[in-house]
């Protein structure tokens, strides 16, 4: 694979699993093809993590949001100017992760909602998109998303998807783009492979969301971004397509969404 270019639209190059050996991991993925990474943010309070990796390293890029998860604890959660002034770095492509998630009981649904509202605004802002994090919420999700765009025209990714195809559809319907984990390599991911045969060519990301969501045959352990190879030959197995090919797609797909980036 080291003679395809992949690039991972979603990893947390910050966490401890990944932080603490990152030269490795960096030349792991470059290893495994991976030219150029998105580390993303979970956290204004964390925010610095991110940007500092990726002013550190020139094939990587940066995204500040906050994770759905954090809505009803991050004193700014919900401020337009704090999160505006957290985006504004040089690599910094993407608002987000932001979302719904009504899986774990980690804040109260107005909570997600009035802070996923508040980054929207500020990608649409911004002129960038908003990566989107979105779990057992799926039609609040898609109200959301179009409610929002009624309001201004923004654009955006459905991160590591795993949601029905009716989400798929009305995502796909205002815009957005889809990005597929490890989550669609493995066995019992029927539905998911499904969904990911009908998606626009044009539509389609792939990604890690490492530390998590190992792909086969790794699931279980720590995920890396030089995983990204695994869930990109699933993908053009499922597409019937040579894997070059499907890397060209997903890497031109991923810049033309985080727009800012310039890679080398």
């Amino acid at each position: 694979m080291a003679d395809i270019a992949l690039i991972d639209s979603h990893a947390h190059l910050d966490y401890p699993q990944l932080a603490d050996d990152l030269p490795a991991v960096l030349a792991r993925a470059g290893a495994a093809g991976v030219s150029h990474i998105i580390t993303i943010g979970v956290k204004l309070s964390t925010a610095d993590a991110p940007k500092k990796i990726a002013e550190s390293h020139d094939n990587v890029w940066c995204s500040v949001g906050i994770h759905p998860h954090e809505a009803g604890n991050e004193p700014d959660a919900c401020n337009i100017e704090a999160i505006r002034a957290a985006a504004d770095h040089p690599k910094c492509v993407a608002i987000g992760e932001a979302g719904l998630d009504y899986f774990y009981d980690y804040g109260r649904p107005d909570q997600q909602a009035a802070s996923f509202r508040a980054q929207i605004s500020v990608a649409r802002e911004l002129g960038l998109p908003i990566i989107v994090h979105s779990r057992d919420a799926d039609e609040d999700m898609a109200d959301i998303l179009e409610d929002e765009m009624q309001r201004g025209a923004f654009t955006g990714v459905m991160h590591c998807f795993s949601s029905g195809a009716a989400l798929a559809e009305r995502a796909l319907a205002v815009g957005f783009y889809i990005s597929f984990s490890g989550i669609l390599t493995f066995k019992k991911s029927t539905d998911l492979q499904a969904i990911a045969a009908d998606v626009p060519l044009d539509r389609i990301l792939v990604e890690t969301d490492s530390p998590y969501l190992a792909p086969t045959p790794h699931r279980g352990k720590s995920n890396e971004p030089a995983f990204t190879a695994y869930t990109l030959e699933k993908l053009a197995e499922i597409r019937g397509l040579p894997v070059a090919e499907m890397a060209d797609i997903t890497r031109r797909n991923t810049q033309n969404l985080f727009s800012k980036m310039v890679l080398s």
